[in-house]
């Protein structure tokens, strides 16, 4: 165990030097806790543990990645993480692509691989480790190829301890046998009994491109199976000016779309990204003192529109602006709010907090503003979305070809793709109804407007129905033809009544079985061609 702080501008390690900290250790069965208390003034920098373990290049190993969109599966020890720090400089720095994900904070190195909070390997020597830290730190377990142990380490960056003042820098539970782990995780994190809902969003088939007239032909198609409507980006002017419909394109404004929703008997949602706000928009120009400062100039959160910028959520200004915001629509009458690019809320440093303490902080905000209305969080850090949101998304953007054009694969790890969230979704499952309702994003099965061919279109809406509990699409699905009205019929079947019993990585595939109907089923999933194969 290594604590490193600093002191009077110098830094130092309770393994050389013991004065200023005492350290608490409790193991109580398969949880280890460990508590500092400051003998002195001292800011916290990191804590550090060991624990022994056959790591070995034939198991595979859950790596979680740091936010939702971060690809996240059983990796195998060989195999690397994507460093955005190799992508072309001149294109990461110009799109900020360093922000989406834990680059700025993390140092990549082709000797290890790393994931956070929840770690399991299978195979001859399996394990499971999750954190019960949360509210305090992130839990940052490394695999370093050369060093056959697993490498913990907490972020206490941002803490200052006066004397006596304590602080817990580890609170975590550790098995040897991952099935026991599993269950002990879902004991911690108990059933939450998350609503499944079927749902539509405007953005995979129009993205910024709608208006009133698509909005309601799109709405008008929708049948009684259906239970949410949600209006994604586009309807606003500009980015972080929540306030300012587009005229053009909503001539009569929301209120009436939302009234025809609830009509139907829908519940009407509605998208937006509350931490950010873009270059060209209104907020950015007249407000700058709003925004996160990098040195002097406002903190660049990615490349998105016109470029984004992460607000100072330590600002009551900000704060009094979301919440304007965000209540101007519950008034109106939206039950379902999809909230989006959250991580930029864990951008920056932090002062007198951990940026796993800020970022928890800014999630039960939008919980304490939104009430009872339904959350669906997108773009955010895992663990600290527990308690906060019903939903979150457990994957990047589902794109309309396979993998996504050749040259975006170059770049970070939050990337668009439906190779890649299809993976997120079945390797991030156990998660699901225990931490919230996984949003594993939409199904197509649509014929225009769309490269994946009709196999992984069917095995995108059959994993999604498994492994969801928001199963969404973007579909006009008046257009539908009998085979793909066929393959909806059979999804939403699984969907409200299928449970997945098992799922494991074999080479490029991964082995699902499943039950429905007092039937056992089972399918290997292609990971690279995007099919199902092997149906049973």
């Amino acid at each position: 165990m290594e604590i490193i702080y600093s002191k009077n501008g110098h830094t130092f390690s309770t393994k050389k030097y013991n004065r200023d900290l005492e350290v608490f250790i409790l193991q109580v069965g398969h949880r280890t806790t460990v508590k500092v208390r400051a003998l002195k003034k001292v800011s916290l920098l990191e804590a550090k543990e060991v624990i022994p373990f056959n790591v070995n290049f034939k198991d595979t190993y859950f790596l979680n990645g740091y936010q939702s969109w971060t690809d996240t599966k059983e990796f195998h020890l060989r195999e690397r993480l994507r460093n955005i720090k190799k992508s072309p400089h001149i294109i990461s720095k110009m799109f900020a692509m360093e922000k989406y994900g834990d680059a700025t904070f993390y140092k990549y190195s082709i000797r290890k691989s790393h994931g956070y909070d929840v770690f399991y390997s299978r195979g001859k020597d399996e394990c499971f480790l999750y954190n019960l830290n949360y509210r305090n730190t992130y839990l940052l377990i490394e695999l370093i190829k050369d060093s056959k142990n697993l490498h913990l380490s907490s972020d206490l960056s941002g803490i200052t301890l006066d004397e006596g003042q304590e602080f817990t820098v580890f609170n975590y539970c550790f098995y040897l046998d991952s099935m026991e782990g599993f269950n002990a995780f879902a004991l911690d994190y108990p059933k939450l009994n998350t609503p499944k809902l079927f749902g539509y969003s405007s953005w995979y088939n129009y993205y910024q491109n709608i208006n009133e007239e698509i909005i309601l032909r799109d709405l008008e198609a929708l049948d009684s199976r259906f239970e949410v409507f949600q209006i994604d980006d586009g309807y606003e002017t500009f980015v972080g000016d929540w306030l300012d419909v587009d005229e053009k394109k909503f001539p009569n404004g929301l209120k009436p779309i939302v009234d025809k929703i609830h009509s139907k008997g829908f519940k009407a949602g509605l998208w937006l990204a509350p931490f950010v706000a873009e270059t060209k928009s209104k907020l950015f120009r007249e407000h700058p003192e709003y925004f996160k400062k990098d040195g002097k100039k406002p903190l660049k959160a990615g490349g998105n529109w016109s470029g984004f910028y992460a607000l100072d959520l330590s600002k009551d200004e900000v704060k009094d602006y979301i919440k304007k915001s965000l209540v101007h629509y519950m008034d109106m009458g939206f039950d379902f709010f999809k909230l989006d690019f959250l991580y930029a809320a864990g951008l920056g440093e932090f002062e007198g907090q951990t940026r796993a303490q800020a970022q928890f902080e800014a999630y039960a905000f939008l919980r304490e503003v939104l009430k009872d209305k339904i959350i669906l969080g997108c773009g955010a850090n895992i663990l600290s979305s527990y308690t906060n949101f019903d939903y979150l998304r457990v994957g990047p953007d589902v794109s309309l070809i396979f993998d996504d054009v050749a040259y975006m694969r170059l770049f970070h790890r939050e990337r668009i793709s439906t190779k890649v969230t299809l993976q997120n979704t079945i390797y991030r499952y156990f998660m699901n109804d225990h931490l919230f309702g996984n949003d594993p994003d939409v199904f197509l099965l649509r014929d225009e407007n769309i490269k994946l061919s009709f196999e992984q279109r069917r095995a995108l809406t059959t994993i999604n129905a498994l492994f969801g509990s928001l199963l969404m699409t973007s579909d006009d699905i008046a257009t539908y033809h009998e085979k793909q009205k066929k393959i909806l019929d059979e999804a939403l079947h699984l969907f409200k009544h299928a449970k997945v019993k098992y799922f494991k990585r074999i080479h490029h595939g991964i082995e699902v079985t499943y039950e429905v109907d007092g039937e056992k089923h089972s399918f290997i999933y292609n990971t690279y061609k995007g099919e199902l194969s092997h149906e049973r």
